[in-house]
């Protein structure tokens, strides 16, 4: 008996601790944005379940369900911001309008769901015509990207490029592997310490047909994207 409730005490301090580490970083004034929410959703189901092993009553349910929706809350929150972070850095807004690549002329879109935040970096802007060297307004927005994720440690980085149907798909798989892995090693020489991905789709994965210059235009891209944690990693070249 002493031993299950030494069990409980230990848990239920390591999620308070938890709580006010999360809790301390988040301003006093936000307004919840939808990984906000989804966070509190998420944390108050786990915490009731939490709550009812530990507690195994209705009391503890509910504690369990509080104290897994400020969790939640805290881990949503820290998305929205790092998305609204990334976006302030690189002169921009979060877009999160349906078919942004597809619509906007933005040289630089950032968006975030409840898996990622995700930034894309249009060719025009990127890479001079079939080279992987930057730019350097490129070099200079993925330094300002840099900057930012050194206050993200804990995000899973994975570099992805695209291109147009021009020209055969090896070649161009091997041009859009080399444009990930040239913006990759840049964020590598930056310093940050966050684990980094590259892989290049060649034009499996178009967001417009490829079908006039503007379109394939679109299609040339590197995309950058943010993940919470190893878990949510998926290939974004299907």
């Amino acid at each position: 008996m002493k031993a299950n409730k030494r069990y409980r005490y230990t848990l239920s301090t390591l999620i308070a601790a938890t709580l006010i580490t999360g809790c301390s970083q988040m301003p006093q004034q936000t307004v919840a944005g939808d990984n906000t929410k989804k966070g509190v959703a998420i944390g108050t189901a786990a915490g009731a379940i939490l709550g009812n092993i530990i507690g195994k009553n209705t009391k503890g349910t509910v504690i369990g369900a509080a104290t897994g929706a400020a969790i939640g809350g805290a881990i949503g929150y820290n998305m929205d911001k790092q998305a609204a972070e990334v976006a302030k850095a690189l002169e921009t807004e979060v877009n999160n309008t349906p078919n942004a690549e597809a619509t906007s002329d933005e040289d630089i879109i950032v968006t975030k769901t409840d898996r990622y935040v995700k930034i894309t970096f249009r060719d025009k802007m990127m890479f001079p015509t079939n080279s992987a060297q930057p730019t350097q307004t490129a070099r200079y927005k993925i330094n300002k990207l840099a900057s930012v994720l050194r206050n993200y440690p804990q995000s899973i980085i994975q570099v992805v490029g695209h291109t147009d149907n021009r020209g055969s798909f090896s070649y161009n798989r091997l041009l859009s592997k080399k444009r990930a892995r040239t913006v990759a090693d840049m964020l590598i020489k930056s310093g940050i310490p966050n684990p980094i991905y590259e892989k290049g789709c060649s034009y499996a994965k178009p967001v417009v047909p490829n079908s006039t210059p503007e379109n394939m235009a679109l299609n040339r891209r590197v995309e950058i994207f943010l993940y919470p944690n190893r878990d949510l990693i998926t290939d974004q070249c299907i």
